[in-house]
């Protein structure tokens, strides 16, 4: 059946019908839409967009983020031959689900880039679908979470890092992707009060409330303990997911601006996020993927399995 499959399905990206079901279109080929979802603005009849925001203006090291939705698209058709392992159900048969494409913006008006960014997480909230981001770097998550609080108010934070980015930082017009998460704290945007950083193994004294769960904390427990500490510190809150590739050391994700040593492992990470079953997730990001660091492709395929995990994390309390 696959193998017909595979000479019936392709360029599943534009040419698919039915937006749900696996996908048998030869992994190497064809139009890479995220996991073989339609590309489609009309967002009429589906679940949840995922969008792309190719947009590494914010850096302070390497750049090269602005490619990582591209590379985790790519990397994303090894998956929708099989549901998921471990999570005892098929999110791509049970939701409808569209590639909404990248953001468009003019990349000479960096400053006008925030409000677009808004805009485009709007647009894809107004027509009643969920949304999952593939950036770019991490600046990117601070405009999401200002428009996903329009509808939630603050919102609980869940962070994957090797970094906090919640240095001090007052003006507003700076786009920084160390600082925004000081910036959505400051604003009202973020609980810090219930949310959670995770994997952090770089210094920044003042953690504003944030709960942090170190690296080392994290290696000296196990998985599910870490998951039961974040599930119990944001409960049943509207909670947005946010992972930095470079959460993962950099063995498993060298394709990173700023990678730091220590780091958690693939398989630690994906027992925690798949521990994390039940949360209030309305959103969530992978950010600063950079391919021209990735050599083995290591860091984007890493990137699109935690794509897949945030699909599966906010379908699990959507299921019917």
């Amino acid at each position: 059946m696959a193998l017909q499959d595979a000479r019936d399905q392709v360029d599943m990206g534009v040419t698919r019908d039915d937006p749900r079901g696996l996908a048998f279109e030869n992994a190497f080929g064809g139009v890479t839409s995220a996991f073989r979802r339609r590309y489609t603005k009309d967002l009429t009849g589906y679940d949840l967009a995922i969008t792309g925001i190719p947009f590494d203006q914010a850096v302070t090291h390497r750049p090269g983020a602005r490619f990582g939705p591209r590379a985790v698209r790519e990397a994303s058709t090894l998956q929708p031959f099989d549901p998921p392992y471990y999570w005892g159900y098929s999110p791509l048969d049970e939701f409808a689900i569209a590639d909404y494409g990248d953001l468009g913006f003019d990349y000479a008006k960096v400053a006008a880039f925030p409000e677009a960014l808004r805009d485009h997480i709007r647009g894809i909230l107004e027509q009643g679908a969920g949304c999952l981001a593939i950036g770019g770097d991490h600046y990117v998550s601070f405009p999401i979470l200002q428009a996903q609080a329009e509808r939630h108010g603050p919102i609980s934070l869940i962070q994957f890092d090797a970094h906090s980015d919640t240095w001090p930082d007052d003006d507003m017009s700076r786009i920084d992707h160390g600082t925004m998460f000081y910036k959505a704290v400051k604003t009202g945007v973020v609980d810090p009060a219930t949310s959670v950083q995770i994997g952090i193994r770089t210094v920044n004294p003042d953690t504003l409330g944030v709960t942090t769960i170190d690296a080392r904390a994290v290696h000296e427990a196990a998985p599910g303990a870490v998951a039961a500490q974040v599930k119990q510190l944001v409960g049943d809150r509207p909670c947005y997911l946010t992972f930095d590739i470079d959460c993962l050391d950099p063995a498993f994700a060298p394709g990173t601006g700023t990678p730091v040593w220590g780091g958690l492992s693939s398989g630690q990470t994906a027992a925690i996020l798949r521990d994390l079953a039940g949360i209030n997730l309305i959103g969530g990001d992978v950010v600063e993927v950079s391919p021209p660091y990735d050599t083995t492709g290591a860091t984007a395929i890493a990137g699109a399995h935690v794509l897949m995990e945030l699909i599966c994390l906010w379908g699990w309390t959507r299921r019917g």
